[in-house]
């Protein structure tokens, strides 16, 4: 990979784990899934005239979907920046596990986010959140007893932080 300019912003920041699976899904896509996808193609223009053939539309759009995913991957792949975990243990940062507590809402449960620089990163039993989300971006800095409200577009939300924790 070149160095980056003085000024040239990466592709896409992710964590180690993030970047080799959405290698990983590159390859799928790029390998068997255009193998399978030709294969659909191939069996759906069998089937008649491809002008009045819904199998052939629903395979053709769904290609549409795999190559545009194939280039959303291979374009935050191309000059990736590897994100090393969290640096801040003392407030909430990026690659943090963080669990709020709704303060709307008496019974509602406590909810658990990976707040990231990437909606591609996953961690089971967590929503991703991203730092420039609405949510994310108020929760950023903040320490365990802040509260913290947005805006959405279904309104005015509160919480607490209840607890964070480095995702490791």
């Amino acid at each position: 990979m070149a160095e980056r300019r003085s000024g040239q912003e990466p592709s896409a920041r992710l964590t180690r784990a993030a970047a080799e699976r959405l290698r990983a899904e590159l390859d799928e896509l790029t390998g068997p899934g255009r193998a399978n996808m030709s294969v659909r193609l191939q069996h759906a223009r069998e089937l008649g005239d491809i002008k009045e053939n819904a199998e052939y539309d629903a395979a053709k759009n769904e290609q549409g979907l795999m190559e545009a995913r194939i280039r959303q991957i291979q374009a935050m792949l191309k000059d990736v920046e590897l994100m090393e975990g969290p640096v801040d243990a003392d407030h909430v940062g990026a690659g943090m596990l963080v669990t709020l507590r709704p303060l709307d809402d008496d019974d509602a449960d406590e909810e658990t986010y990976l707040l990231a620089h990437s909606k591609e990163e996953r961690v089971a039993g967590a929503r991703t959140i991203t730092l420039e989300s609405p949510l994310g971006s108020v929760i950023s800095g903040k320490g365990v007893g802040d509260t913290v409200t947005y805006a959405a577009p279904g309104g005015e939300f509160s919480y607490e932080v209840v607890s964070f924790q480095p995702n490791a």
